[in-house]
């Protein structure tokens, strides 16, 4: 769905750089309310393009009081207070309104991070709607300046245990304040004041659904691709790609080409598994193109990771390139558009750092299908999932009638393999090994049920050696990791708690069956601080 098609009840995030600023997008969506995240710095008529009815303006890790400190276009307030809008600032947003409406913002006596309890000191039925005077809650605090004066006409309704602001009003101009994180899980009560804001204060109606979101994307793709154009979808076998396709083949049928390209990145017997799903069930059209020696060659020796995607992504166009030159010579026209199934995350991971000039997060990795493609690219991008979220992809192939089977797969990145060996992937057998141990891994899941508990689980090839004993003699070989999370959609995620049993079984497996392994380890770290993938 493009974000010009949604004319009403559309929330607008502005964003300042906040790592918790893509859950205020999610945690409003969930509301069945269409939310939408743009750079904080966007210019006003972008903002007035989208025609929201409310503003949230997210957290950040600057000072307002630093040099080129990020800050809504000028015309700003005038334009929210002369359309009645709503406006929300959270953490930084909040000491913005204070800043920029007259107040004062300083630094604090004491700095809050972390899980605080704060308290009602106004009973005003406003942001914390029926709490009365002195009811207290835990939430999450992220922020070394604050307010210490406020603008006319603004009052505090909540404080921390400190003493420091904690909540701030004027209902009278619909600026509100808020200088915790209502949108992630350690603040309980942060979804109740989210829904009471949105509904009970703004009048916001739930009405967005993905049937809408089907039907509006459908027209988008046939008011994109002329009547006469030919379109390239990449196939992966995994959720994002697939249901891409599909929604692409129902809008324009078969002028849509499907493409699976082994590059020599794939899981353990992929290429056969997949292109056997596509033909039996999803009863696409799709050439099975082999350039497993191409992609490999031009990996070789490359170890640094961006490099890697940004190679694996300019292949991936180049035999999409070849790809439509067949097809030209086949339909005497060459294919005008390329498919991908970018999602929102792919989106806001891979936005530039602050001071490029164009957003204020900070940049997390570059996805090939968002970060790594050439300028010189000869086929248009349609990225018909480019606004939603994992589990929104998940909704929409249901409705779409994409098998049950592609839908619960585990993600898979588009770099592949690749970014599961953290250096040469061509060193070695470590591909070999790899997909070996990590085939044991998901089969040994599927085996004890709880694959669909999981969001993402797959091996990792160490660029090590360690020291073993096998068969009553030394070893010097290789090791490997286990990575399992869980997660909603992909921007956070904890590991999964296996049984001792099963890791205990697991690693015995690999150990004794894949030639090379003889240690195993455990990745317990959740996200953040890491990623999911290692590279």
């Amino acid at each position: 769905m493009e974000p010009q098609a949604v004319k009403s009840n559309l929330i607008l995030i502005l964003d300042y750089g906040s790592q918790y600023t893509h859950l205020i997008t999610r945690r409003i969506r969930s509301l069945s309310i269409f939310s939408l995240c743009i750079s904080g710095t966007s210019s006003l008529k972008s903002i007035t393009d989208l025609n929201p009815s409310v503003i949230i303006l997210s957290g950040g890790p600057h000072s307002v009081h630093a040099h080129n400190a990020p800050s809504f276009p000028d015309g700003f307030v005038e334009y929210v207070e002369k359309n009645g809008i709503f406006v929300l600032g959270i953490c930084y947003g909040l000491q913005l309104i204070v800043q920029k409406l007259g107040g004062e913002v300083g630094v604090g006596e004491k700095q809050e991070y972390g899980r605080m309890v704060i308290e009602v000191v106004k009973d005003c039925g406003g942001l914390f709607g029926g709490k009365k005077v002195g009811d207290k809650q835990v939430v999450w605090m992220s922020h070394g300046d604050e307010a210490v004066k406020l603008p006319v006409g603004f009052e505090v309704v909540a404080r921390s245990e400190q003493g420091g602001i904690a909540a701030v009003e004027n209902p009278g101009r619909r600026f509100y304040g808020l200088q915790y994180h209502p949108e992630v899980t350690h603040s309980p009560e942060g979804m109740e004041l989210l829904r009471h804001f949105l509904f009970d204060i703004c009048g916001v109606t739930a009405g967005w659904k993905m049937e809408d979101v089907m039907e509006e994307e459908i027209k988008v793709i046939k008011s994109m691709v002329g009547p006469d154009d030919h379109v390239i979808c990449a196939l992966s076998g995994g959720v994002d790609s697939t249901v891409a396709a599909t929604l692409v083949h129902k809008a324009i049928g078969d002028r849509l080409h499907c493409i699976f390209v082994d590059n020599g990145l794939l899981r353990y017997k992929e290429q056969e598994r997949v292109m056997g799903t596509f033909e039996k069930d999803l009863h696409l059209p799709v050439t099975c193109v082999d350039a497993s020696v191409q992609f490999l060659s031009e990996l070789k020796g490359v170890t640094d990771p961006e490099k890697k995607r940004k190679i694996i992504g300019k292949e991936f166009i180049s035999v999409f390139d070849a790809f439509s030159h067949d097809l030209e010579k086949k339909l005497g026209k060459k294919p005008t558009y390329l498919v991908q199934g970018t999602l929102y995350p792919d989106v806001i991971e891979s936005c530039p750092p602050p001071g490029s000039g164009r957003t204020h997060s900070h940049t997390i990795k570059s996805h090939h299908n968002v970060g790594g493609l050439p300028k010189d690219m000869k086929l248009k991008l349609i990225e018909p999932l480019k606004l939603l979220f994992k589990d929104e992809v998940r909704e929409l192939g249901k409705i779409l009638d994409v098998p049950v089977g592609f839908l619960k797969r585990h993600p898979f990145p588009g770099p592949g393999l690749a970014v599961r060996i953290p250096g040469d992937v061509t060193q070695g057998n470590a591909l070999d090994i790899l997909r070996q141990v990590d085939e044991i891994f998901i089969q040994a899941i599927k085996d004890a049920g709880i694959y669909d508990e999981i969001w993402q689980a797959f091996a990792v090839f160490l660029p090590i050696k360690t020291t073993g004993v096998q068969g009553d003699q030394r070893t010097h070989s290789n090791a490997v990791a286990l990575r399992a999370v869980t997660s909603q959609d992909g921007m956070t995620a904890d590991w999964y708690y296996f049984e001792h049993k099963f890791l205990d079984d697991v690693s015995r497996k690999i150990c004794n069956s894949v030639r090379g392994v003889n240690r195993v380890c455990l990745d317990i770290t959740s996200k953040p601080p890491s990623t999911i993938e290692w590279e």
